[in-house]
């Protein structure tokens, strides 16, 4: 039995349109599914609804910890950042409309001003809470300036608002040079979500990016440990697999899924 809750980041099977990708994950047996907000403008754009989205997951028991995700809120001022936050906030209606806890909020591709960063971070926050979604803050292992859980820490701390949050990644731990030991300075609240993978040995760190990842369990990370680290502060919520693969879009979804399911829990409950 399993202190956390499997959950399926929809971008491990991410051709298959959403409603499958709903179908296939109750189905398998997972209880929670991230959707990503493109995937809601497709479905729309076919002429579907948010209504059908939320009835799906319904019928399948299936929660809606994040969707995922938002851009450009954090770098920028004046009247860009306005435009932004006009798609900020269409996205976080979307996000309500499915039922999602949190909106994953990406950080600065470059180096960015921390300070404007958290006082951006701060407005978003209290724009979430006018529409009821709490924006998650993500670190990007891969990113020049917001790569490590001490970076998205700082951000949260410094926008001095009860709703900030951070997203885990072993990945993007691994990536950005930092330590899952500093999982240690979080508390249990402070994380929207994990979402779970693997790395390889190789190719070196610095050349690794999103295709590179794996299932758990098939890579170099000590996933144990983190997992302890996790629990030693409390976090028994949401673990998500999260991976980027043109083989596994090339494959059945429903075995990717299937599988995936089966290395999260062998990592978690082995």
């Amino acid at each position: 039995m399993s202190d956390f809750i499997y959950t399926l980041n929809s971008s491990t099977i991410r051709p298959t349109p959403i409603l499958e990708k709903i179908r296939i994950a109750g189905e398998v047996g997972y209880k929670a599914i991230e959707l990503w907000h493109d995937d809601l403008d497709a479905h729309v754009a076919r002429g579907g609804t948010l209504s059908e989205v939320r009835q799906a997951l319904a019928d399948q028991g299936l929660t809606v910890p994040t969707t995922i995700y938002l851009k450009g809120w954090f770098e920028t001022t004046g009247e860009l950042h306005r435009q932004e936050l006009v798609e900020c906030q269409r996205r976080m209606q979307q996000a309500v409309e499915v039922g999602a806890l949190h909106v994953i909020a990406g950080p600065a591709a470059g180096f960015a001003d921390h300070d404007q960063g958290a006082k951006n971070y701060y407005e978003l926050l209290e724009l979430g809470r006018q529409i009821g979604v709490k924006p998650a803050m993500e670190f990007l292992g891969f990113v020049e300036d917001l790569n490590t859980i001490e970076g998205a820490l700082e951000i949260i701390t410094k926008s001095n608002h009860p709703d900030g949050t951070i997203v885990l990644d072993p990945f993007h731990i691994f990536r950005g040079g930092g330590s899952a030991e500093s999982i240690a300075l979080l508390k249990s609240e402070q994380i929207a979500i994990c979402h779970f993978n693997d790395t390889p040995a190789s190719p070196p760190r610095l050349q690794q990016h999103d295709k590179d990842r794996v299932y758990p369990g098939d890579g170099h990370l000590d996933l144990k440990r983190m997992l302890n680290l996790l629990r030693q502060i409390g976090y028994n919520r949401w673990l998500s697999l999260e991976l980027f693969r043109e083989d596994l879009w090339a494959s059945d979804p429903r075995e990717v899924a299937r599988v995936g399911l089966e290395k999260m829990q062998a990592v978690v409950e082995g």
